[in-house]
């Protein structure tokens, strides 16, 4: 009952909604009877794959599937300005630490200016509760990966302190299938 309140009936948008964490969360979240989901995903085939199983499967169709980068300032403003969720949950992220050690501008264009984008159009368009994807490696990083996620969590601390947004962080051990 507890999560209900911030799912029940009302816009969640998710951002990384074809990965493997974003996608479980996609099919957790439906159990709540949002009004409607707003999933964001770079890639289309992940897209497309989440989207046919909400609807052949769960029988969800109250979806505004957007291929977009969560880079992309302009068109997350836009999906906010539009869809005006209650709740976010971004795991739109890089995670693989072998590939993030090889490109660490990649990482940190994804996972640092990519959540402050995100974080800054929840904010600047009041959404309730904001629940950050994190990662254990973020505990005194010892690779490009976990040193991106920590730096978004001190972004997403300031942020914080000046917005009426509830701003949290989960941090994930590895998990199955990453």
């Amino acid at each position: 009952s507890a999560i209900s309140q911030y799912l029940e009936n009302l816009t969640v948008l998710i951002t990384g909604a074809g990965g493997s964490i974003g996608s479980e969360l996609v099919r957790q979240v439906i159990r709540f009877n949002p009004k409607r989901l707003v999933l964001v995903e770079s890639s289309e085939e992940n897209l497309f794959n989440i989207q046919m199983e909400l609807k052949n499967i769960h029988g969800f169709d109250s979806v505004v599937p957007t291929i977009a980068r969560v880079q992309d300032e302009s068109v997350m403003k836009k999906l906010f300005e539009k869809y005006r969720p209650e709740t976010v949950f971004h795991a739109a992220a890089y995670k693989h630490v072998p590939l993030m050690e090889n490109n660490p501008w990649q990482a940190i264009d994804n996972n640092v200016i990519g959540s402050y984008v995100t974080m800054k159009c929840a904010h600047e368009s009041g959404v309730r509760r904001f629940v950050l994807v994190s990662t254990d490696k973020a505990v005194r990083p010892t690779n490009v990966m976990g040193a991106t996620k920590r730096m978004t969590e001190l972004v997403m601390h300031a942020i914080s302190a000046k917005s009426k947004t509830v701003f949290m962080a989960v941090r994930f051990g590895n998990v199955l299938g990453s």
